[in-house]
């Protein structure tokens, strides 16, 4: 007897783990399933069935208002989903919204076990999902690579609990920090294979932002070209109005929705004739130095169904938002080549930390080649300050 009982001990962990590795293993065919898709206001969710150790069928919510990752999953499985474990990257609804509750579809289809990377994080939404499952006697498991699910509802997280956008900020410069040589041109700092890379996330957000002073200089047109997928809204910020009607961005508004913000005494006859164009002009409070109040501004774009934003210059616009903190991710593009000291200073124009540790940086900085120019890229994380710090 007391020997066996060590003994059982063990084997029970050793099935425990084991049940963990499986469950482990499922999670991750369900996260990169939910990758896929554009279901922007609606955050990226995957699903699976699996039945007696086999995949029996995947699903993703391809955009909003269409079925929800476990729905598209328990359709394809058909009769074999009963009995069945299904494995979702977020916690299944139990509320009506464009479509019906997803809990009723998993009791519906007599899934027996139910395995959720993360709890839904809305708190606007009292959805109960787990406890509706667990109340129905589904055993429920949660918190399954909990912080790759979490990672892949990031953008919808801040959205939808912060009503802003979720902001990656692109930076293409020199080896010695200069966008632009010392006569002001910048095409092209970097190659062509960075360009399709920055098409690719282009088309991975539902916006791209960019400043007057890059407009006027640069005269973008701001679409996905070199890349598969959609175009994003266009979005300029333009305090005084001063975007040219001959711009590519103004002449192709019919073409590709695009966004003017502005602050609330910007000239109305310049808003009149962005409007004959298409562009949409939108009207933002003013900062205390007289321009746009960047936050203001990404919670009017967030009210506009806006998850996820890039900004791609200029230097004042990425040094406001910077500033604020309200940059999420970085995606620096360099270049091997020098411009030298008389070339444009700065992709990032602020007054900056008073200590290196005080910067803002990339957590986790993922370094790929595009070409020849490299790409480092990552979430930013902003050290707080310690006042009582020694010097």
């Amino acid at each position: 007897m007391s020997a066996a009982g060590p003994t059982r001990k063990r084997s029970g962990t050793l099935a425990a783990s084991k049940a963990e590795d499986v469950d482990s293993k499922w999670m991750k065919k369900a996260l990169e399933e939910g990758k896929k898709g554009h279901p922007s206001p609606n955050p990226h969710v995957g699903s699976i069935v699996v039945a007696n150790g086999e995949l029996v069928a995947a699903g993703h919510h391809e955009r909003a208002g269409e079925d929800h990752a476990e729905i598209t999953a328990i359709k394809a499985a058909g009769l074999k989903a009963a009995g069945a474990t299904l494995y979702v990257t977020l916690e299944p609804c139990n509320h009506h919204g464009r479509t019906p509750p997803c809990t009723e579809a998993i009791l519906a289809a007599k899934i027996a076990r139910v395995i959720v990377g993360c709890r839904d994080p809305n708190p606007h939404v009292d959805g109960g999902g787990i406890d509706k499952l667990r109340e129905a006697g589904v055993e429920v498991k949660v918190g399954v690579c909990e912080e790759e699910a979490r990672k892949l509802i990031a953008p919808w997280t801040k959205f939808v609990t912060l009503g802003l956008p979720y902001l990656s900020l692109k930076l293409a410069l020199s080896l010695d920090g200069r966008i632009a040589t010392r006569t002001g041109a910048s095409k092209w700092v970097t190659g062509s294979d960075a360009r399709a890379r920055v098409h690719a996330l282009r088309a991975m957000h539902d916006a791209v932002a960019v400043g007057i002073g890059t407009a006027i200089a640069d005269d973008p047109r701001l679409t996905v070209r070199d890349a598969p997928g959609p175009s994003p809204l266009r979005v300029v910020f333009d305090t005084k109005l001063r975007l040219p009607q001959n711009a590519r961005l103004v002449q192709t508004a019919r073409e590709v929705a695009t966004l003017v913000i502005c602050n609330a005494d910007a000239p109305v006859t310049a808003e009149e004739e962005l409007v004959t164009h298409g562009v949409e002009v939108v009207r933002a409070p003013s900062s205390a130095e007289g321009r746009i109040d960047v936050s203001a501004a990404l919670h009017l774009l967030a009210e506009r169904g806006i998850v996820t934003l890039m900004v791609e210059g200029g230097a004042e616009l990425a040094g406001s938002l910077l500033a604020a903190r309200l940059a999420d991710e970085l995606h620096a593009f360099i270049a091997p080549t020098l411009l030298g000291p008389r070339g444009r200073p700065g992709a990032v124009d602020w007054a900056g930390p008073d200590k290196p540790a005080d910067a803002p940086r990339i957590s986790n900085p993922q370094w790929e080649l595009c070409g020849t120019d490299a790409h480092v890229f990552g979430p930013l994380s902003y050290p707080e300050k310690n006042p009582t710090a020694d010097a």
